[in-house]
């Protein structure tokens, strides 16, 4: 199968989210299947958020703010999500909604977990359930890497030591997770966006991925 052979999944009403670390390649992945999907785009408004940058600079201080403005901006998209498009039966997100409580977990003290919970109740978001999630695993090595290359205003100021309790955090949730479908891909060692092979499979994957959990990792079959 070739890039231009690719075709939209036997089932036609479908929402794929894909999700995992900062940096990992979760919006870029995003837009490559929704351009082989023709399917809309549902990307987080993380550019958007004026308290981002100072959160991974200073941390503490602007982490609620930083927190509700996801939250908020999420419920938004999420209600959007939830009305019927006529022009298209497939939607890609890079995120996955029920995962915000992992950052408000690990970057909120208590008392503003527990007035971060109250809002998130009161809010009632019913966040569909996506047909498929696809967890993109890498090590922080890796991760920091593609931080540098991609070097983002923001990029610059996240250190190690959150980043290793960012992977540690996204590990919990996933190995809990059990919603729907899920595949997990290692992607330390690929290039789901500028190498074609490596997308040709990963997309051969979800074709065939219609539910339980799955694992995707071409590079270790490599070396089998």
């Amino acid at each position: 199968m070739t890039v231009s052979q690719l075709r939209k999944p036997a089932n036609t009403t479908r929402y794929i989210a894909i999700e995992g670390p900062i940096g990992v390649g979760k919006t870029a992945l995003a837009r490559r299947l929704a351009d082989s999907l023709s399917a809309d785009l549902v990307l987080e408004e993380f550019e958007e958020n004026p308290f981002l940058e100072r959160f991974y600079r200073d941390g503490r201080s602007a982490a609620l703010p930083a927190q509700m403005f996801f939250l908020f901006a999420r419920a938004r998209q999420i209600e959007q999500l939830r009305q019927p498009d006529l022009f298209s039966s497939v939607r890609i997100s890079d995120y996955l909604f029920t995962r915000d409580r992992l950052f408000a977990e690990l970057n909120l003290d208590r008392e503003e977990l527990k007035l971060y919970e109250q809002i998130a109740d009161n809010l009632a978001v019913d966040a569909p359930v996506p047909d498929l999630v696809i967890y993109l695993q890498a090590s922080v090595d890796a991760i920091s890497q593609r931080l540098i290359r991609r070097d983002a205003p923001t990029d610059r100021f996240v250190e190690r030591n959150y980043l290793e309790r960012l992977t540690d955090a996204y590990s919990r949730f996933f190995h809990n997770y059990d919603d729907g479908p899920l595949l997990i891909v290692n992607a330390s060692q690929i290039d789901l966006v500028n190498n074609d092979a490596d997308y040709e499979q990963l997309f051969a994957q979800i074709e065939s991925t219609t539910g339980g959990r799955h694992f995707f990792n071409p590079a270790a079959a490599a070396l089998a």
